[in-house]
């Protein structure tokens, strides 16, 4: 059976670098930084104390003001972000057939806002005083559930949660549903709100984090050599995938077309990388083979490109493993040097970067990449965006767990 054609014709983020397509990219491009002193708590008990926060995001522009309180902040940026991405795709879900379209919305934590906030309020007041919307504002499927409510989809609904691979993953799947014939649209992506006392407090206790906290804006470091970890950071990023013949139909705007889809799991530690990045070739080769491309098509490649002292050597290796001499010719970078790292979100958001730079003729640069690290020598477009061509792109993920994934897109002519 013969694959399904599918492609991209909606998108929508929230970050700290903007909740525009335009904001977004022209941030990228110009290589700022949305990263700054944490404001939403008292980050000071916390060795890092720096994160790429979503500082103006008012939900009330893109919820309903009955919902607000019901919802938690991760599931507030997922409907924001989805929203934007249904606007943007032009479809009208009145005239579609709600057995045909669905929702898979990926998150690595959900609502631990909720849960912190719910756990104090019962130590201090007694357990008959937790929230009733306690379990419907924590629960991980809160994105996807309340995004197919919204608009009455039926179809095939999920949640993925695996760790920092969690949109990438949700993404692949809904790419598979469509590929498959299972559903003509897919709203996915991935949500994340993890600027809470736990959520800093825990990542900087494993010394995952980076401690520039006097130079926030140059503290998200990748393949530079005097990377510390990276800079924890919120928001959401949602693409709507469409079969290629239902959105010729409706004349709908084609962003780029999804070919190939790759996972695979290390099999080697719970939070450390496999040293060679084996899980992760075995990820890019899978999305290569999906698509039925050699790495001399791949243009571009949007790394996972954490900071982290072991990350980044690891997907380096990885790259060479699949690339071969190649991968001394391709264009790599990371959009985190800029956003900061969105956990189960930043697949999302990175694959709207690398859509919107093959739509406009170009590639955001990787920032902070001063003093390149000897064992990360590739092209990591470092400081300054390079303008170029892009006809096929990779976007890799990889999670805590061992979890990674490999998403391609192709430019449609």
């Amino acid at each position: 059976m013969s694959k399904r054609r599918v492609v991209i014709t909606g998108m929508g983020v929230v970050t700290a670098l903007g909740e525009t397509l335009d904001t977004y990219w022209e941030n990228l491009v110009a290589g700022r930084s949305g990263i700054r002193r944490i404001s939403r708590i008292d980050a000071s008990p916390f060795a890092s104390q720096v994160g790429g926060e979503c500082t103006d995001f008012d939900p009330a522009r893109y919820v309903d003001h009955r919902e607000i309180k019901r919802l938690d902040r991760f599931a507030h940026f997922a409907m924001a972000a989805g929203t934007m991405a249904v606007t943007d795709s032009g479809l009208d879900f009145s005239k579609e057939n709600d057995l045909r379209c669905g929702v898979m919305v990926g998150s690595g934590v959900g609502g631990i806002e909720t849960i912190e906030q719910q756990h104090e309020r019962m130590l201090e007041k007694g357990a008959d005083r937790l929230s009733p919307f306690t379990v419907p504002k924590m629960m991980v499927n809160a994105a996807s559930g309340n995004l197919s409510i919204i608009y009455g989809l039926r179809g095939p609904n999920s949640a993925v949660a695996t760790a920092c691979a969690s949109a990438a993953n949700a993404i692949g799947d809904a790419f598979r549903i469509i590929a498959r014939g299972e559903a003509d649209v897919m709203i996915t992506g991935g949500s994340e709100a993890a600027l809470t006392k736990i959520g800093v407090g825990a990542f900087s206790a494993m010394k995952a984090l980076s401690t520039r906290n006097g130079d926030p804006e140059h503290a998200s470091r990748p393949f530079d050599k005097d990377r510390d970890g990276f800079v924890i950071a919120e928001g959401a990023g949602i693409v709507v995938l469409e079969e290629y013949e239902h959105a010729r139909k409706r004349g709908a705007r084609i962003y780029a077309e999804m070919v190939g889809y790759g996972m695979s799991g290390d099999g080697s530690h719970i939070t450390a990388p496999e040293p060679a990045g084996k899980g992760a070739a075995v990820s890019m080769r899978a999305a290569l083979a999906d698509a039925g491309l050699n790495v001399d098509q791949v243009d571009y490649v949007n790394a996972h490109g954490t900071a982290t002292p072991l990350g980044d050597v690891a997907e380096t290796n990885a790259v060479k493993s699949v690339f071969g001499p190649q991968a001394y010719k391709v264009a790599i970078s990371s959009t985190k040097s800029m956003l900061g790292h969105l956990l189960g979100a930043s697949g999302g958001v990175e694959l709207v970067a690398t859509v919107l730079g093959m739509n406009r003729g170009a590639i955001h640069p990787t920032m902070n990449l001063d003093n390149p690290d000897p064992e990360c020598d590739l092209d990591y477009v470092p400081r300054t965006a390079r303008e170029m061509t892009v006809n096929v792109a990779m976007s890799n993920s990889f999670g805590f767990g061992g979890h990674n994934a490999s998403l391609l897109v192709r430019s449609v002519q």
